[in-house]
Parts: C-alpha cells; structure tokens; sequence
C-alpha cells in the first residue's frame, strides 16, 4: 500500500455511518473504502487488499455474521463487528465466527480508533521482529535475506510480503488466490513460480519440502518449528 497507509473497508448500510467513519478514519491516516451491503463487500475484496473490516451485523440480505464466516474461511483479514446489538450472546457468536472484536452502537468514533490501532498493531507485530528461523532458515526480514548452510540469499518486496503473513499464520493454509492479494500478483502460475523460489530459499532439499508445503487442492502452506 503506497505511504504505508493501512486500508480499512466500512461494511454497513446506514449511509450516514458509513460517511462519518470514512471522514473520520481518513481524518487519521487510514484510506478507506465502502460497501452498503454483503455483495459490495465481496465485489471489493476481489480486486483490493484490505488490512481490516468494519463490519455492520444487522443488514438486508446476508449479514454480518454469514458474511463474517464466510470471509474467514478465504482469508486472514481481521474484523470488527458493528452493531446495535449488545447482548453478551450475540459477542459471543460474532466471536465463534472469527471475528476479532465487536463493539456496540452508539458508539464514540476514538473508542473503534483505538480497537482499529490495537488490532493491526497485533497483525504487524511480524514487522517489527526482525528475525524468523525456519527450520534451518534464518530470515531477517529488514536485510531481506535468508542464511541457510552458511550461505546468503536475498529475497525481494513480493516474497516478503508473502513470508510477513505465512510467518504470522504457522500452519494456515493460503489458497493461491490469497497470496495474490498479498502478493500483488495476478497470475496463478506466476504465484507457483514465486513459490518454488521461496522453497529454493528456505528448503535444505526444495524438491522435498518439509516447510513451505503444497497442500492439495487447497494452497500452500508454512510450517515453523
């Protein structure tokens, strides 16, 4: 994202709440997209990489909760649940579906700027540690370089955008179409391509990984010791 500037999508299809939290978290420094329903969003998670939802959960057609699970199954973008409904259960269902917090209407706009802050701090937190082993492998990802049997590797932006989130996600699968938008790349065999580099990197034997594992019909993904 140019100028380091995280992009936050507002899903909820109240208008007047839509324009207030994308003046407000524009006011601080986030670009900010908008959906007024499930299907927007979708349409806007196609083609944009997006580091946090702002998800309403009463809304026609799919609401939050469906659209909650559904997002969580494809991908590792955190969400914070919006709404009116602040009975105990309904958190805790949000919760259950893999959202990353919740928080209640009305609501004061500095009280979800600091849950926003808190929550991808918590994601980047990879950034800030410098060094990662993988096996054998040690990354640092500041240098950009990978040290595996005494000999240097570097690794350029794209592949380590890809290690930033598989770092933060041991054992998670990324589907190809996720490291995509991580990635920037379009092409699915172009994203094979970048992978078997990476293995070439980070594998004793890259032909045999133990590490950064093909799974299947489903994507790649990292194991860390």
């Amino acid at each position: 994202m140019e100028n380091n500037k995280n992009h936050i999508l507002i899903v909820d299809d109240d208008d007047g709440i839509r324009n207030l939290l994308k003046d407000y978290l524009s006011e601080n420094n986030y670009i900010v997209s908008s959906a007024e329903n499930a299907k927007q969003a979708k349409e806007r998670l196609k083609y944009l990489k997006f580091d946090i939802i702002i998800l309403d959960v009463m809304m026609p057609g799919q609401n939050g909760y469906e659209l909650t699970k559904e997002i969580k199954k494809l991908m590792k973008i955190p969400i914070i649940l919006l709404t009116a409904k602040g009975e105990v259960e309904n958190r805790i269902k949000g919760l259950e579906l893999g959202a990353d917090d919740y928080i209640g209407k009305p609501f004061e706009p500095k009280e979800l700027l600091l849950r926003i802050k808190n929550i991808i701090n918590k994601k980047n937190k990879i950034d800030l540690k410098s060094k990662h082993r993988v096996g054998a492998a040690e990354i640092d990802l500041n240098k950009m370089v990978v040290d595996l049997n005494n000999k240097s590797k570097k690794i350029n932006n794209t592949e380590k955008k890809v290690l930033i989130e598989m770092l933060a996600n041991p054992g998670v699968i990324f589907s190809r179409e996720e490291i995509g938008r991580v990635s920037g790349i379009i092409q699915e065999r172009s994203i094979d391509v970048m992978i078997t580099r990476l293995r070439q990197k980070l594998e004793l034997d890259s032909k045999n990984p133990k590490y950064l594992q093909t799974i299947r019909g489903s994507g790649y993904v990292l194991w860390v010791e």
